[in-house]
Formats: structure tokens, C-alpha cells, sequence
């Protein structure tokens, strides 16, 4: 039984999730960022001052053993006729089954394995930390922006993520690294989904003292506002700057459809490159794209046989 860690957040870490758990022999545990303060998880814990369970919602359905009509309603969301945030529109019925639970266990941590029983869940999703979090961004002339929600819509460059506060990981998201064979980073935001976890403290050391093999899933895509003409080498840079080791990455080797290309770059967005073979850690390029919804989009299929190969390796 091999010990694989999955740190990330957003659909990317979901699409990791949904292929992995496929996999016979693999102790699965999902360490997910909580300093998402936008849409429903903001308004959430900015009213109840709880964590932000957005991303948990996702990686959740993702690792369910089944699709199922409980998987669907965690994702339902309330909309309104005219467009209105009050009440509960806006809201994901997961996101306000969550919040329920932790009021009436006093404990988010206990709320999420409570729904992940329900979802009959295969693995360990675990919080990066319990805390109310709020993340920040200092940017390269120097202004510092305060929020994950807003860092990406700032027309700058980001130098680092960083917490003003004092913030301390969950024991069992440290005990999963140091227990771990295989970490993965990502697929995701770098600095909104991946690093918000390695800046931890606790987090960043159990990293750096681990013996497991480190590797990171690469974006297909730049993003605009958070990381504009990155290559591979700059995403893995960004990871090295704030701590995080890095012995393997997986590239997506996938020829794009220009027609679908066009449409990214009418946002900003453009396929990310590799600018040299002369890396310090070794990267493999794998197939693990999927064009048919006229987006560009991680396959899980993919994904899965990407790891299979990464695991019989360790």
C-alpha cells in the first residue's frame, strides 16, 4: 500500500482526485487550501467565521466512490430569478451542509469527514489548516494586495503569497506528508491553490523533511492576473521561492486545437511552454488533455495512467 498526497485546490486538484481514486493499493489523502474568500465560501465565512469549504466541496464529489444524487445536490446551487445574492442564492447545498455541520459538531474538520462517510469518500481529505485565513500577495512593484479573490485581478506581477497571521496546519496534513511515498502538487492556481498549503509552516517543513518523491502536475494554460507568460520553468520557479521542492514534473504533451487556442488568448490566456530540456528535476510529457467541450481541460482517464506510471516508480 503505497501513501500518495494530493495538495492543491480548485477544479484542478478535483481532476486529480477523480482519476487517482481508481487506483488499487493507494492510501489517497487530499490536502486542500482553505483561503479561498470569494462566491459562496466567502460569503459563508465571512458571516459564520468558518473556513472556506469550497474547494473541500469539490475534491469531495471528485473522490466519491460513485457518482451519486448525494454528489449532485453537494454541487447544487441556489439561483435566483433576478440574480440576487440574499438568502441562499449563490449558495452550494455542500457549502451550506458543511456549514451546518461544523456549528452543530463545533469542529469543520469533523464536519468534513462526517460528509465524507456520507459520500462514502475514498481517501483522507483533510484542510490545510482550521483557521479563518485570509492570504495576500506581494507583487512586484511592491503593492501588496489582501484576499485570494482579488489577487489574480490586479494588472501586476506576483513576488510571493504570504499570511500576516500566525497560521498552523491540521496534525493529520503534516502526518500525511511525512508518512507519504508520492506528493503531488496541483493541477491549479500556483499561488491561489498550491502554495496557499506550502507556506504553512508546519506544512512547508514536513516537505522539506519528507522522503517522499515531489512532484508537480503542470498548467496547460497560463492565468491571467496571477501567472502572464509563465512557462514551466516559472511555475516550478514559483514553487522553489516559496519552499517547496520539486523532483519530478508531468507536462502535457498534447497538440491544442488552434481554433480553441484563439479563444483563450481573446482572455489573456496561452498555452504554457517549455523553454529548455536542461532541467534540474526531470520532466515527463504525458497526453493529459481533452479538447470536446471546446475548452481546454485536464483528463482524469489521463491523469490516472499519469500516476499509475509514477507510482510503480516508487
Amino acid at each position: 500500500m503505497k501513501n500518495v498526497v494530493i495538495i492543491g485546490g480548485g477544479h484542478g486538484q478535483s481532476a486529480i482526485c477523480r482519476g487517482i481514486k481508481n487506483i488499487e493499493n493507494l492510501n489517497i489523502s487530499a490536502i486542500v487550501t482553505v483561503a479561498d474568500d470569494g462566491g459562496s465560501t466567502g460569503r459563508l465565512r465571512r458571516r459564520f467565521h468558518i473556513p472556506a469549504m469550497g474547494d473541500i466541496r469539490n475534491v469531495m464529489i471528485a473522490l466519491a466512490e460513485s457518482e451519486s444524487l448525494m454528489g449532485d445536490l453537494m454541487d447544487y446551487r441556489f439561483e435566483d430569478a433576478e440574480g440576487n445574492e440574499t438568502d441562499v442564492a449563490g449558495h452550494n447545498l455542500g457549502n451550506l451542509i458543511l456549514t451546518a455541520l461544523t456549528q452543530q459538531c463545533g469542529s469543520f474538520l469533523e464536519a468534513v469527514q462526517t460528509i465524507g462517510k456520507v459520500l462514502n469518500v475514498k481517501g483522507n481529505i483533510i484542510p490545510a489548516t482550521t483557521q479563518v485565513i485570509t492570504l495576500y500577495a506581494l507583487m512586484e512593484d511592491g503593492v501588496i494586495v489582501k484576499g485570494e479573490a482579488n489577487i489574480p485581478t490586479r494588472n501586476n506581477r506576483i513576488r510571493k503569497v504570504f499570511y500576516k497571521e500566525d497560521v498552523h496546519a491540521v496534525p493529520e496534513a503534516v502526518e500525511a506528508l511525512r508518512n507519504a511515498d508520492l506528493i503531488i502538487y496541483g493541477i491549479g492556481s500556483v499561488y491561489t491553490s498550491i502554495l496557499p498549503n506550502i507556506i504553512i509552516p508546519e506544512m512547508n517543513r514536513a516537505l522539506n523533511e519528507t522522503k517522499a518523491k515531489k512532484v508537480y502536475f503542470c498548467n496547460a494554460m497560463t492565468q491571467p492576473g496571477e501567472t502572464d507568460g509563465f512557462a514551466l520553468e516559472d511555475h516550478v520557479q514559483a514553487l522553489l521561492d516559496h519552499g517547496a521542492p520539486v523532483d519530478e514534473v508531468v507536462f502535457a504533451a498534447d497538440r491544442m486545437p488552434e481554433s480553441i487556442v484563439e479563444k483563450y488568448q481573446k482572455y489573456d490566456s496561452i498555452p504554457v511552454i517549455e523553454r529548455t530540456d536542461d532541467h534540474p528535476y526531470l520532466v515527463h510529457h504525458e497526453y493529459l488533455l481533452n479538447f470536446s467541450s471546446g475548452l481546454i481541460r485536464h483528463d482524469s482517464l489521463k491523469i490516472e495512467q499519469a500516476i499509475r506510471r509514477l507510482v510503480k516508480e516508487i
